[in-house]
C-alpha cells in the first residue's frame, strides 16, 4: 500500500479514499526540512533549486511541495511529479524514485513528533499546576 493511503486514512481501516475526499478539495499536511531539488519545469528544462519546505499539498491531480525558493527569495510550490532528484539537506539523503511518498512518510512522522510534543508539554503544563505553591520568605533588614 502506497504511503498516500497511509497519511489519510483513520486507524484501523483498510485501503479507502482520503478523510476529506470532496471533489475539488486540496489536503496541506505540513512539512518542515531543507530540500536540494532538481527540478523540470513545464517546458522540460532542468535546473537545482534549494527549497526550505513548509508544506505538502495534495490536490486533484497534483502535489506540490511549498516552501522559500533560495533562487526566487520567496514562496514557491513545486509540482512533485516534476522533482527528479531530492536530497534531504539534514540526513545528506538522495532521493530519485518514490519522492511523494517519502514526502508522505516525512510529513507524517513529524505531524506524530509534534503532536507528541504538544502532548509532552501539556502534561508538563498540569504537573506544574497541580504543585502547591511554596511561599518563600524574605526577611526585612
Amino acid at each position: 500500500m502506497s504511503m498516500i493511503n497511509n497519511v489519510f486514512l483513520p486507524s484501523g481501516v483498510g485501503r479507502a479514499t482520503p478523510v476529506d475526499a470532496r471533489p475539488g478539495a486540496w489536503r496541506t499536511l505540513p512539512l518542515g526540512g531543507h530540500f536540494d531539488l532538481v527540478y523540470e519545469d513545464a517546458s522540460g528544462a532542468w535546473s537545482n533549486r534549494s527549497l526550505d519546505a513548509r508544506e505538502l499539498r495534495l490536490g486533484p491531480g497534483r502535489t506540490l511541495l511549498g516552501g522559500i525558493d533560495a533562487r526566487r527569495g520567496g514562496y514557491r510550490g513545486f509540482r512533485v511529479d516534476r522533482i527528479r532528484r531530492l536530497m534531504d539537506g539534514a540526513t545528506g539523503e538522495r532521493i530519485e524514485t518514490g519522492i511523494l511518498d517519502r514526502l508522505l512518510g516525512r510529513a507524517e512522522a513529524q505531524r506524530r513528533a509534534d503532536t507528541l510534543r504538544i502532548k509532552r508539554q501539556g502534561q508538563a503544563r498540569r504537573r506544574a499546576a497541580s504543585r502547591p505553591l511554596t511561599v518563600s520568605s524574605t526577611r526585612g533588614s
